[in-house]
C-alpha cells in the first residue's frame, strides 16, 4: 500500500490574509517556530511566504515589514499537493520544482505543508536531513 501525503505532513499549517504586513508574519513565524506560511484569501490559498522570502523580498529591497503585505512577499507560482496524493507525487513535485515547502490542500482547502525535512524523517531517518529534522530546534 503506497503512503498519502496526509500521513507525513505537518499540519494544520499557520496562515494569514494576503493583506497582512510581513511583520506579522515573521512574528507568526517566530511563534510557531516554523519557516514558512500560507497565504489565503477566505479559503483559497494564495501563496507561501518563507523566512527567506522575507529576507530577500522585503529586507533586502528596503522594504518596510509594516507596510508590505504577505501577498506581495510571497511566491507567485504557487506548487501544490493533495493530501489524498501517494507521497511519490510529492517527491516528484517538489524535485520538478526545486521546492523544500509543498502546501498539501484538500477539496481546494490548504491543510498542511510537506517539506523536505518530513520526508527526510519518514524515507530516510538516519541521514543527515532526517537526523536533523527530527532534532528539537536550538532556542
Amino acid at each position: 500500500m503506497t503512503q498519502k501525503v496526509r500521513e507525513i505532513m505537518t499540519g494544520p499549517p499557520v496562515t494569514v490574509g494576503a493583506l497582512t504586513a510581513v511583520s506579522e508574519v515573521a512574528h507568526r513565524m517566530r511563534d510557531a517556530d516554523i519557516g514558512a506560511v500560507l497565504v489565503t484569501e477566505g479559503e483559497r490559498l494564495r501563496g507561501l511566504v518563507t523566512d527567506r522570502d522575507l529576507v530577500v523580498r522585503v529586507m533586502a529591497e528596503g522594504r518596510n515589514p509594516d507596510d508590505t503585505t504577505a501577498q506581495e512577499a510571497c511566491s507567485d507560482q504557487l506548487v501544490t499537493v493533495a493530501a489524498d496524493d501517494d507521497v511519490l507525487r510529492a517527491v516528484q513535485l517538489m524535485r520538478k520544482h526545486s521546492l523544500r515547502r509543498l502546501p498539501v490542500t484538500d477539496g481546494g482547502k490548504p491543510v498542511g505543508i510537506i517539506a523536505l525535512g518530513d520526508l527526510a524523517i519518514e524515507r530516510d531517518p538516519t541521514s543527515a536531513l532526517g537526523d536533523i529534522s527530527s532534532t528539537p530546534p536550538n532556542d
